[in-house]
């Protein structure tokens, strides 16, 4: 019985984990939204373009920055679609194309 549900709990770790870990987003379908939508202002990276931030006499934050990424996917979704600061919202995306951003602006973490 022990042994039983020792093995059904290492089941479902295994198969539960991956889901857990994953975030509901394409990352490589995000970085198609956001070289279209974002990289222009942010970067191809990320890095803010600083020629944009002088013009609108703001400091653009670097996204892979521990400041942004450790905003929740819901924060990060908020800005996105409401914008902040000066940052203007992006209309027109859909759900499944703001799961894609948020799944690549993750992938822009500092390692």
């Amino acid at each position: 019985m022990r042994r039983q549900i020792t093995v059904g709990l290492i089941f479902m770790l295994v198969v539960a984990a991956p889901l857990l870990v994953a975030g509901k987003g394409d990352a490589k379908a995000g970085k198609a939204v956001y070289d279209k939508q974002c990289a222009s202002c942010h970067g191809a990276a990320g890095e803010g373009k600083e020629a944009i931030g002088k013009m609108l006499k703001v400091t653009l934050r670097r996204l892979g920055s521990k400041e942004v990424q450790a905003k929740s996917d819901a924060d990060l979704r908020k800005d996105i679609t409401e914008g902040t600061g000066k940052m203007k919202p992006l209309k027109g995306l859909s759900e499944k194309d703001l799961d894609n951003l948020v799944a690549h602006l993750r992938t822009l973490a500092k390692k």
